[in-house]
């Protein structure tokens, strides 16, 4: 009588190895693509922040000057509480970069500093506005903000950074622009001449912007309802 022997065969060394050295493989593959893209995530989130950042910082610009209140300064004699140079601004807004349009009105000072290693940053001061005795610093020649002022920085490493100021009431294609601005009334715009130091494709520049002051009145006029 014969009797068949089953043969098993089990996994060798060799295969084995080969099979943990493929998992190996493979492991590494997907850790490596996986990293991949957590980085390029991260810098695609940056680039938005930034992006994000610039824009709202445009806006608020634009919202601040757009928002500039007519009210009177008492300088040696009544003007309108604006003035600037190609490096300072100083306005009384009803925009906040805290509060937005909610709140007082606030009075707010733009500086134009140079920052170390080249280039400049734009810091914004606003302190709130209660009335003329909170316009000492708005008569031409004065440009220390109010004690109780908040400083933060809009913008950094600018390969520039100017105000221009429009002077016709009419039309922006009228009139002249002038880097400084001391006269009684508003002017008509701001233009804000900015430009990054470094060029990114990928991220929004800090551009030019050119702001109407839609106050068309005369800020010194007396009105007969004014009493």
């Amino acid at each position: 009588m014969m009797h068949r022997t089953q043969s098993q065969r089990g996994v060798t060394l060799v295969e084995l190895m080969i099979v943990i050295t493929l998992v190996a493989a493979l492991t590494t593959g997907m850790m490596m693509a996986m990293r991949i893209g957590i980085n390029t995530l991260e810098k695609t989130e940056t680039r938005l922040e930034e992006n994000r950042r610039t824009m709202a910082v445009q806006q608020l610009i634009t919202r601040q000057i757009g928002g500039v209140m007519p009210v009177l300064a008492d300088c040696n004699g009544l003007r309108a509480a604006f003035n600037g140079t190609p490096n300072t601004m100083h306005l009384v807004t009803t925009h906040s970069w805290a509060e937005g349009a909610r709140g007082y009105p606030r009075v707010v000072e733009y500086r134009v500093l140079a920052q170390p290693g080249g280039g400049v940053r734009l810091m914004l001061s606003e302190s709130v506005y209660y009335g003329p005795a909170s316009t000492a610093q708005l008569c031409p020649g004065n440009s220390a903000p109010a004690a109780s002022a908040s400083t933060i920085e809009l913008a950094a490493n600018l390969e520039y950074c100017r105000f221009v100021y429009h002077e016709a009431l009419q039309s922006l294609d009228a009139g002249a622009w002038s880097p400084v601005w001391d006269r009684p009334n508003l002017p008509s715009a701001v233009r804000v001449e900015m430009a990054s130091r470094e060029s990114n494709a990928s991220r929004l520049p800090m551009a030019t912007l050119h702001i109407p002051i839609h106050v068309n009145r005369d800020v010194l006029a007396f009105y007969a309802d004014q009493q």
